[in-house]
């Protein structure tokens, strides 16, 4: 039996591996790749790679064994996702594991946003499959906003049309040690964790804190949507995406990324990373103009 980790390279899966090292051996650990090259440090630590690709679902036959615990960590290819999940979830049915953790996102069935959508089709999926399940539903990474300041500090401004809507966000560190605490732990079979920082916080205190460390001048400006939309595309990012990332705004300013219920701080035994932390490391890390 193996801890096994999809999307092992990601940055979240990469995270968790690490978290998985500090408790259990690396013999029983196995991480699902695409390409092994990518994971050549992870087989250096002696965790087995095992090949796959969500997108051929006959090279899923042999990434999961029975009693394996496998952590599906959510596709990036949004819009692709649900035929993606279902084949891991089909993969991992027909292998026996003992148990299917999945990353999903914070409210799940009641998460009304365009981004939860492909989430909730998984969670129904693997409700289905009859597999022992554990639903790690996770809010917004503290990352999505630090490690985007290019912009930020080219026009000194955070542009959203959130509105004064807060975001209860964690670092990503965070959501993998529940994630491990989860794999190596006992009791946690069929059960949904409604997971997001200690702290929820609003764009223009955001824009305020990057301010305060960068020592510029940093606003936020609250645009319309059809606003943002056009910035965003202009920008390169495709209309689809954009129009999601405006929707997940929207969704912030009703709320719905503003829970602090304290579930992620019990399941990992400290306090979330404030995002102060996060950001300043992000900028330590940031080349000077």
């Amino acid at each position: 039996m193996s801890i096994v980790v999809t999307g092992a390279t990601g940055h979240l899966g990469h995270l968790v591996i690490d978290e998985l090292l500090k408790q259990v051996p690396a013999t029983d650990v196995a991480a699902v790749v695409r390409d092994e090259t990518k994971a050549a440090d992870l087989a250096e630590r002696g965790v087995e790679l095992r090949i796959a690709d969500y997108n051929h679902p006959e090279t899923l036959k042999d990434a999961f064994h029975a009693g394996d615990k496998v952590l599906l960590i959510s596709g990036s290819e949004v819009g692709r996702r649900i035929a993606q999940h279902s084949a891991v979830v089909d993969a991992a049915a027909a292998s026996g594991v003992a148990l299917l953790a999945y990353t999903g996102i914070l409210g799940g069935p009641d998460a009304d946003l365009k981004l939860a959508d492909e989430h909730k089709a998984t969670e129904t999926y693997i409700l289905a499959s009859g597999l022992p399940y554990v639903f790690l539903r996770n809010g917004w990474y503290s990352e999505v906003q630090t490690e985007n300041l290019a912009p930020v500090l080219e026009h000194g401004a955070v542009i959203g049309n959130a509105g004064d809507g807060r975001v209860a966000s964690a670092a990503r560190a965070d959501y993998a040690a529940a994630a491990a605490a989860v794999l190596t732990g006992e009791g946690h079979e069929n059960t949904a964790y409604e997971l997001s920082g200690d702290t929820a916080w609003s764009f223009a205190e955001y824009a305020a804190l990057v301010a305060e460390l960068t020592g510029r001048e940093i606003t936020y400006k609250n645009v319309p949507a059809e606003t943002r939309q056009s910035i965003l595309e202009g920008a390169g990012v495709p209309a689809d995406f954009a129009a999601i990332l405006v929707d997940v705004d929207h969704a912030i300013e009703r709320g719905l990324l503003a829970r602090t219920n304290g579930e992620l701080s019990r399941l990992i035994g400290r306090p979330t990373t404030p995002i102060r932390e996060t950001l300043a490391a992000t900028l330590k890390d940031t080349p000077k103009a």
